[in-house]
């Protein structure tokens, strides 16, 4: 038997992180308050804090514009090193053959 997962609203996720700010961050019973699981509401915290979580104060989308466009270089780096030694190999095996 598998639990179904929640989604929570952005606006949701907002209003948690300021009832935190509200309990003086003590997460635990706003986790109880608002009947979620304490890991959960940690997470939003910490995203929150390093302003990923769109909706908070410190959201900024500059910052997630930034991280998306380094995960998307990161993976056409990778591609283009897979392909250099792709390229190296057959480099290696035509002028081996000639």
């Amino acid at each position: 038997m598998s639990k179904k997962r929640v989604e929570y609203s952005d606006t949701f996720k907002a209003e948690a992180i300021a009832k935190v700010k509200e309990n003086n961050g003590n997460i635990s019973q706003t986790a109880k308050e608002l009947g979620i699981p304490m890991n959960t509401l940690a997470n939003w915290h910490r995203k929150a804090e390093r302003g990923v979580l769109a909706g908070t104060q410190n959201y900024n989308s500059e910052l997630i514009a930034a991280l998306d466009e380094i995960k998307d270089l990161k993976k056409q780096l990778r591609i283009a090193q897979e392909e250099r030694e792709i390229l190296k190999k057959a480099t290696a095996y035509f002028a081996k053959n000639q």
